[in-house]
């Protein structure tokens, strides 16, 4: 402490949240009469969520089993015979689309769910259809009217 005057410095260190929690701590400064505030968050101690028993209520009730959507067991058949066709593994098809091996498997094994852009890197490897309508048909490359036009 240092006296200046009429005024009174005491210098500590600052405590940490953990150390103000603390009941000794708590304790200690409603004996020296300081104010000390206490509040709860609401509902912290609760382990449900609200409502929870009208969810609960409404999962019984289902009768609908659900799951994801997995991919289809003819384009899981169709991505194996086309990277067999290519002489490829699972694991440099994956390196070719830039995803983990793990996730052709998953598709091949008709387990994965089906990913639009995941589908449409495999079949431009491949080249045979996965998505859309014609699924199974060689992949042709799309003829447009992009090009040039002629001069007369």
């Amino acid at each position: 402490m240092s006296y200046a005057g009429d005024e009174v410095t005491v210098l500590r260190k600052k405590m940490t949240g953990g150390q103000a929690r603390q009941a000794s701590t708590v304790n200690k400064a409603r004996a020296q009469g300081d104010t000390v505030e206490t509040s709860t968050k609401f509902n912290a101690s609760s382990n449900s969520a609200s409502g929870g028993g009208l969810n609960a209520a409404k999962l019984d009730r289902e009768t609908e089993e659900l799951k994801h959507k997995t991919v289809e067991r003819n384009v899981s058949k169709l991505i194996q015979q086309g990277r067999a066709a290519l002489g490829l593994n699972q694991k440099e098809l994956a390196m070719k689309i830039g995803c983990k091996p793990q996730v052709i498997n998953e598709y091949e094994q008709g387990k994965g769910i089906p990913d639009n852009a995941i589908l449409s890197k495999i079949q431009r490897i491949i080249k045979i259809k996965l998505t859309g309508k014609n699924i199974g048909e060689p992949l042709n490359k799309p003829t447009g009217g992009g090009g040039a036009k002629k001069k007369k």
